[in-house]
C-alpha cells in the first residue's frame, strides 16, 4: 500500500509548550507533518542549513528573542522565497498584520485559531499560495481608507497598465502576453514599481492601487 507524501511544516516559536502542542495537532492532520521547530529566526536559519530539504510552510511567531518574526519573514522572503510563511501570533493590531503581509507572509492568524481553521489555512496555502482570514481581509480593507497626504507618483503608460493588470489573477506571463511584451520586460516593470512604491510583493502593489483609486474592489 503506497503512502501519499505529506506536506512539511516548520514551527518557529520560543514558547516550547505551545510549539509542542501545535506540533501534535498538525501531525494529526493526514496531509501534514512537522519536521522541526526553532525558537527564533536565527535558530531557523541554522536548522534550514542542517536539514536535508526545505519545509513547505513555516508557521512563524512574531515576538521572539534574538531574531523576531519581522526580521525572519524578511530574511525568508529574500533568501528562501519558495517557503510559504504563515504568521501565527497573539498580536491583532493593524500595523503588525499589514507589516507581516507586506514583508512576505502568505497569511496571518491568531494563536487561538480553531483546529479546523488551522487545517484549512494550511491546505489553502498549499493549493492557492496564500490564506487571508476574515481578520486579515478586514484589516487590509480598513487600511485602504484615504489618507490626508498621499504622495503623487507619476507613472508611464505601460507601468500603469502593468500595475492594473498585476492586481488581477493573471500570471506575469499572461500579463506579458496581453501587453505584447517579453517576460523580461514585465519583470523590469515589476521591479521598477516595487522600488518606486516601496513595496516588496504583489500584495503591496494591490494595496497601493486600491488606496490611490487606480483600481476598484
Amino acid at each position: 500500500m503506497s503512502s501519499k507524501k505529506k506536506h512539511t511544516i516548520a514551527i518557529v516559536d520560543d514558547h516550547l509548550l505551545f510549539a509542542s502542542s501545535l506540533e501534535r495537532l498538525i501531525n494529526s492532520f493526514p496531509e501534514f507533518e512537522v519536521i522541526f521547530h526553532a525558537r527564533h529566526g536565527l535558530e531557523l536559519q541554522k536548522a534550514l542549513e542542517q536539514h536535508g530539504s526545505l519545509p513547505d510552510i513555516v508557521l512563524l511567531d512574531i515576538n521572539m528573542p534574538v531574531m523576531d518574526g519581522f526580521e525572519t519573514v524578511k530574511w525568508l522572503t529574500e533568501n528562501k522565497e519558495e517557503i510559504k510563511v504563515l504568521a501565527l501570533s497573539v498580536e491583532d493590531d493593524e500595523k503588525t498584520v499589514l507589516k507581516m503581509i507586506r514583508e512576505g507572509a502568505k497569511g496571518y492568524f491568531l494563536k487561538d485559531i480553531h483546529p479546523d481553521d488551522l487545517k484549512l489555512a494550511l491546505v489553502e496555502v498549499i493549493s492557492k499560495g496564500y490564506y487571508y482570514s476574515e481578520m486579515v481581509t478586514s484589516t487590509m480593507v480598513e487600511s485602504l481608507k484615504p489618507e490626508n497626504k498621499v504622495q503623487k507618483i507619476r507613472f508611464k503608460e505601460n507601468e500603469l497598465t502593468f500595475l492594473q493588470l498585476a492586481c488581477s489573477e493573471m500570471t506575469y506571463k499572461q500579463i506579458a502576453d496581453v501587453m505584447h511584451l517579453s517576460p523580461k520586460t514585465i519583470d523590469g516593470y515589476r521591479q521598477e514599481l516595487f522600488n518606486k512604491l516601496h513595496v516588496k510583493n504583489r500584495v503591496g502593489l494591490v494595496i497601493y492601487a486600491l488606496k490611490n483609486g487606480l483600481i476598484e474592489l
